[in-house]
This record gives structure tokens, C-alpha cells and sequence, in this order.
């Protein structure tokens, strides 16, 4: 569980970014056999960011057996194999930065969902007990210096996160078409530097 209040907020953050993906989704559907691609590329990064956004909320109030973290990490690699290839061809280069970034979110995901464990495992909070007890962990079980390590790569994760969402708010202004879609993307990977600052807490 994350500390108070984060878990509430970051609740509601991804609640809202999963369902403006799914109304535009809805919306744009007949987009998606467009000979170009670009509606089919818009298409299959909102399903990402749907599934992310459910994910992201599973994580905080749920506990995962070890098979449905193994899915959910399947699913986002996945994603970011099947994003990949437009971070090299077609679209301008601001779209194939987005990719990458959009790739990034992806691994963001999936170094999460596997260190989940290790962070709360590091909690000083007081809460410590209750978050090993939550997600199945034994602290002395885990070897020496493990949380701290892990800690060291989310610090990276978290940098990597802030500078995408960063992209996107640049986007936000460098652009007038998709907008929106920038701002949700923000969003996203801001929540996600979010969330893995509170569970290093």
C-alpha cells in the first residue's frame, strides 16, 4: 500500500487517463485501417495506455499472485516490441521520439511490476510490515543490498519518466494537433515517476 495520500490521488489520475484512452479509443476506431498507419499506431498506444492505467491501479490497491505479475509482464514487453519499429521508420522525428518514449513507459512498467517487492520492502515509513505482508515478501529472505540497488535503478526509472513527460508538455507546446493526446502522455509517465517515488519512500 502507498503512503497516504498517494494512493487516492494516483487512483484517480489513472482512472481518468484509462478512460479518456478508452472514449478515444471508441471514437477513432474507424481510424485504424488507414493506409498510413498513423491511426492504427494512435490506436494500439491507447490500448497501451488503457491496460497501463488498469495495471498501474491493480498495483496499488491489489495483491498479484506471481503468475498474474509474470502476465502483466509479458503483455507490456509485448507492447514495447510491437512500438518499437516506429521509433526507426516513418512519421517525423518528434513522432519517433514519442515512440521511444512510449517504449519507455512499457519498461517503466515492467521494472514496477518485478521491484515492486524490493521498494516496499525498503519502506521507512513504519509501514514496512504491512507492505511485506501485502505482497508476499519475506525481508530476510531478500539478500544483502537488494533494496538498495533496486532503489538505484528506480532512481534512473524515475528520471527517465519525468524527462518523457517533460517531451510531452514540450509537445504540448510545439504543436497544435494532438494536444490532448500529449497531455495525457504526460500525465502517464508523470504519474509514473509518481507512484515509484512514493513506493521508495
Amino acid at each position: 500500500m502507498l503512503p497516504s495520500p498517494w494512493g487516492l490521488i494516483l487512483t484517480l489520475l489513472f482512472a481518468t487517463i484509462g478512460l479518456w484512452c478508452a472514449v478515444d479509443l471508441v471514437a477513432h476506431r474507424s481510424r485504424s485501417h488507414a493506409e498510413d498507419g498513423v491511426s492504427s499506431r494512435y490506436a494500439l498506444i491507447n490500448i497501451n495506455h488503457l491496460v497501463m492505467s488498469v495495471s498501474m491501479i491493480l498495483m496499488i490497491w491489489i495483491t498479484a499472485i506471481e503468475f498474474v505479475t509474470w502476465a502483466q509482464v509479458a503483455v507490456f514487453a509485448v507492447f514495447a516490441v510491437t512500438l518499437l519499429p516506429g521509433a526507426f521508420t516513418g512519421g517525423s522525428t518528434s513522432q519517433r521520439v514519442s515512440v521511444v518514449g512510449h517504449f519507455a513507459l512499457n519498461a517503466a512498467m515492467i521494472w514496477m511490476l518485478l521491484a515492486m517487492p524490493l521498494l516496499m520492502v525498503g519502506t521507512t515509513t513504519g509501514e514496512a510490515e504491512s507492505s511485506e505482508q501485502h505482497h508476499g515478501v519475506d525481508a530476510a529472505a531478500m539478500p544483502a543490498g537488494a533494496a538498495d540497488w533496486a532503489d538505484a535503478v528506480s532512481m534512473f526509472v524515475i528520471a527517465a519518466s519525468a524527462a518523457t513527460a517533460l517531451w510531452w508538455i514540450v509537445l504540448v507546446f510545439r504543436r497544435r494537433a494532438q494536444r490532448l493526446h500529449d497531455v495525457v502522455y504526460a500525465a502517464m509517465a508523470a504519474g509514473m515517476a509518481a507512484m515509484l517515488m512514493a513506493m521508495n519512500a
